[in-house]
């Protein structure tokens, strides 16, 4: 399997699927296809030539093409059942289904003004959107709720009591409250410790930190590092 993915410091969407593999210990081969959002860019020949619609993440198994975080991860389901994806219940698999389309879908406010950046360290401008962005305060609100309700609900340590595709949707998340150093709960808080310090979240984020690669495109707060 081949895994087509954008910048590590700055796609959320790549991440996903890359954490899951990872950690899961599913073998595949990284396709990093740097981010070049100009018109006719090495980015889009590349990565139009597997996904028509342009976008990372693209999952390859023997020459067929999976995009989405979504249908990436439930095609990985098929193949592996029983590795781990979803849980082996079917209603905490729907439970988990239902919290990773919300992610995949909701929150615009906190994606929106707090993109994932793992290169950089905002607090100040995180502590500005949290005092003027009420729609980043209710993104935040659901999101406690929802871990919390996860986390009491299966016992913990992760969403579904094992690690599996939710919480892989949410190490995006997790890095964003480290960057911007948005206020959390202590329940809150431990989950992020938790993600952030899996074996695959750490690798992901120490070799972001090692592309040293500026996209202005995708840094609406610094204009140099």
């Amino acid at each position: 399997m081949k895994l087509y993915i954008g910048n590590k410091n700055y796609s959320s969407w790549s991440m996903r699927p890359w954490v899951l593999m990872t950690e899961l210990g599913m073998e595949f081969e990284e396709v990093m296809v740097p981010f070049d959002f100009s018109p006719q860019s090495s980015f889009y020949q590349t990565v139009t030539q597997v996904n028509p619609a342009g976008k990372v993440p693209v999952l390859v198994d023997e020459g067929f093409a999976v995009w989405d975080t979504l249908a990436i991860a439930e095609y990985l389901h098929e193949k592996f059942p029983g590795h781990g994806v979803w849980p082996t219940g079917q209603r905490e698999r729907a439970r988990g289904r239902s919290i990773s389309a919300e992610m995949h879908s909701g929150f615009s406010a906190l994606r929106t003004h707090c993109p994932m950046n793992l290169e950089a360290q905002l607090p100040e401008v995180g502590a500005r959107i949290w005092a003027e962005q009420p729609g980043v305060r209710k993104d935040m609100a659901r999101i406690e709720a929802l871990w919390s309700d996860g986390l009491q609900t299966h016992g913990g340590p992760f969403l579904l009591g094992a690690f599996s595709a939710a919480d892989a949707f949410f190490a995006p998340v997790c890095t964003r409250l480290q960057t911007y150093g948005l206020p959390l709960s202590a329940t809150a808080r431990g989950y992020v410790e938790r993600i952030v310090s899996l074996a695959s979240v750490r690798q992901w984020t120490l070799q972001a930190q090692q592309e040293h690669q500026f996209i202005a495109e995708d840094e609406p707060y610094r204009t140099h590092r």
